[in-house]
């Protein structure tokens, strides 16, 4: 396993994913973070500026995902 940090920021503002989250080899690492995503789309408001941006814990970006771009919310 793998831990990523899923920091999230619209350029002015920003959450910070201190602890990190574990990613098992194999598992998508874009799919989690759109379940990261889709949880900054629960709680309701614009989000259509901000981005999810995934860092490995030597603080390189290994992915960068609009929140506009992750799947729907399942209804």
């Amino acid at each position: 396993m793998t831990t990523y940090r899923f920091h999230c920021t619209n350029g002015l503002e920003f959450y910070l994913d201190t602890r990190g989250q574990s990613v098992a080899p194999g598992e998508s690492l874009r799919g989690r973070a759109e379940q990261v995503a889709q949880g900054l789309r629960r709680r309701g408001g614009d989000w259509s500026t901000w981005s999810v941006s995934v860092h490995d814990l030597d603080g390189r970006r290994v992915l960068l995902l609009p929140v506009e771009a992750a799947l729907p919310l399942a209804a």
